[in-house]
This record gives structure tokens, C-alpha cells and sequence, in this order.
């Protein structure tokens, strides 16, 4: 699929800059010496392992489902930005250790400005990297690519720090001054990774995405049917770019085979068109009861108990209540 290849390419691009950025930055640790620019080049090896994996798993998710894999393979998406999430916690924590025992073990630094220019431009690239990577996955619904451009985004967050703090050490001639940017940010390291861990796991647990689901409300409100009676008890599944949805539909009671199924297919194109092809969509139908009338819209129903009083409207606790909680 098209917008497959376009992520990976992507993803390809960050790889390949992050590669850069991290040669630029040992390059200026070297010279240097400062634990603070160590920070931000260990940082960068994490960038640069991530982004592989991320490649690797978006490669991997665009593979069609199969009889193995019915659901397709998105959730290796969840699982690489996991992953991220970890190594990025690893590196805070060995950053952090650095900057203490850098405190008892001052080391001479020298040609900052040299490193602080390699990191303030390193910093650049990385917020550049980050807003398209986040960009190109809110497109194509790509929590690997939105993950890892948060990570380069919070990266060049801490590099504006860095970058600060290295001019007051380079005037001041502090030695504690690197150690302390050191476990700051080592520290802004570790929340972030652990940020993107909480969200990953959710996904992994199928969390229900409000999002979607709110989302999903709307178009159906615009285009809602008269015989469309109620929807309800939907369940949205995210596999990487995929969407499952399950869903009941409730219509009138009299309908045959024939105008249920006509109904439902009504429904699924609708949602499908919204869409596009990633989205696998199941209905079950409903037969309306008495106390549907009520808010019932269709005008020529020969069968109505009671008077028509409002439609029902479409709120996120009703069209995900389930049959159960109705007591249906």
C-alpha cells in the first residue's frame, strides 16, 4: 500500500540524519570532553537504534494479514515504540550516573565553543526531523513514527538546556555546572521514555481510543439514517494504521434479511469512505423494541407504540454501552 512506502521512507530519512547527528556529536564529545555533550551523543545512539527498529517494524506491519495473522501485523508498531520507550529510560539512567560520578571525578574540558555549535545545530536538525515525523504519523496513523518524533522533539527540548548551560560553563569555568546539565536532562530523558512507554502499553491492552471513537460519532451523526434506530456497543481496535470496529445496529423490527443487511453495508461503506481501505468493519444487528419509539425517526412506521419524541442523540457513553449494561 502507498502510504506504507511513504512511512518507511520516512522513517528511512530519520534513520539516516540521526546517523549523522550522532557521528557530529561523538565528534564534539571528543574534543571537548563534557559530559553534558555526552549526554546528548548517547542520546543520539538511542535515536539511532530506535529509528532502525521503528524501519524494521513499519517494514514488517505493511505485511497483508494472513490466516496467522488475521488482524494483520500493525501491533509490531506498539511493540518498536516500546522498545524506544526503554532504551530512551536506559540512556536517561546511564546519563544520570555519568553526571554523578563525573561530580566526584571532575575531567578538564575544552573548545566549547566548537561543541556548542555542533549541538545547537544537531538540536536543529532533530526538531526539524521531529515536527515531519510527527506530521507524516498523525497522517497515516503511525504511533511508531509519532512516538519517534516526540522523542526527537524532546531531545532538541533538552538541547536548548544543553546548549545554555554549556555558554555558562564555557564563562564561568565551572566544573559542576556539566555535571548538573548532565542528570537534569538525563533526568527529562527518563520521563519521556517512560511517557512513551505508558502510552504503547495501553495500545497493547487495546485501550479504547476516545479519540477515534469521537471521531467516529460525527460522521455517523452527520449522515445518520431514519432507520437507524440506535448504534451502540462499539468496540474500535487499532492495529497500527488498521481500524477494527464492531458495532450493533439497531433498526426496525419488521426488516427482512435483505433490508438488515442493506442497512449494516450502508453503515460500513459510510465508515469505510472516512477511511479508506484500513478499516475492517463488523455490524450486528438489532431489532427495535417498543420503548424505541419514542425516539425513532421514521415517519411512516405503521407499527409505532408510543409518539415520537426526540431522536436519540449520539454520545460516546451510548454507542459504546454495551447489550449487558443496557440489560438488553
Amino acid at each position: 500500500m502507498k502510504q506504507d512506502l511513504i512511512k518507511q521512507k520516512v522513517q528511512g530519512w530519520i534513520v539516516l540524519f540521526s546517523l549523522l547527528i550522532l557521528i557530529g556529536k561523538f565528534i564534539a564529545f571528543y574534543v571537548t570532553n563534557s559530559v553534558g555533550i555526552l549526554t546528548d551523543a548517547m542520546e543520539s545512539i538511542v535515536n539511532v537504534i530506535a529509528g532502525l527498529i521503528s524501519f524494521i517494524s513499519l517494514r514488517y506491519a505493511a505485511k497483508p494479514k494472513d490466516k496467522g495473522h488475521p488482524f494483520g501485523h500493525g501491533k509490531i508498531e506498539l511493540i518498536s515504540a516500546s522498545i524506544e520507550g526503554l532504551l530512551i529510560m536506559i540512556a536517561g539512567g546511564m546519563i544520570i550516573y555519568e553526571g554523578i560520578r563525573r561530580l566526584f571525578e571532575p575531567a578538564t574540558i575544552g573548545k566549547l565553543d566548537i561543541g556548542i555549535a555542533v549541538v545547537a545545530v544537531a538540536g536543529l536538525i532533530n526538531y526539524v526531523m521531529g515536527w515531519y515525523s510527527v506530521r507524516m504519523g498523525k497522517k497515516y496513523d503511525s504511533i511508531a513514527l509519532v512516538a519517534g518524533g516526540k522523542h526527537l522533539q524532546s531531545d532538541t527540548y533538552s538541547t536548548i538546556g544543553l546548549v545554555i548551560g554549556l555558554f555558562l560553563l564555557y564563562y564561568t569555568r565551572l566544573s559542576w555546572i556539566d555535571s548538573a546539565l548532565a542528570m537534569i536532562f538525563g533526568s527529562i530523558i527518563v520521563i519521556t521514555g517512560i511517557l512513551i512507554l505508558r502510552k504503547t502499553t495501553a495500545n497493547l491492552m487495546d485501550k479504547a481510543d476516545e479519540e477515534v471513537l469521537h471521531k467516529m460519532m460525527d460522521v455517523i451523526s452527520a449522515v445518520r439514517k431514519p432507520e437507524w434506530v440506535d448504534i451502540h456497543n462499539m468496540k474500535v481496535i487499532k492495529y497500527g494504521s488498521y481500524l477494527f470496529v464492531d458495532c450493533d445496529l439497531t433498526l426496525p423490527w419488521f426488516y427482512n434479511i435483505t433490508d438488515g443487511h442493506q442497512a449494516c453495508d450502508e453503515l460500513k461503506d459510510i465508515l469505510s469512505a472516512r477511511y479508506s481501505d484500513r478499516l475492517l468493519v463488523t455490524i450486528h444487528s438489532d431489532p427495535c423494541l417498543e420503548k424505541h419509539c419514542s425516539h425513532c425517526q421514521m415517519v411512516d412506521c405503521t407499527y409505532r407504540k408510543t409518539l415520537f419524541v426526540a431522536p436519540l442523540k449520539l454520545t460516546l457513553e451510548n454507542i459504546t454501552e454495551s447489550d449487558e449494561e443496557r440489560k438488553e
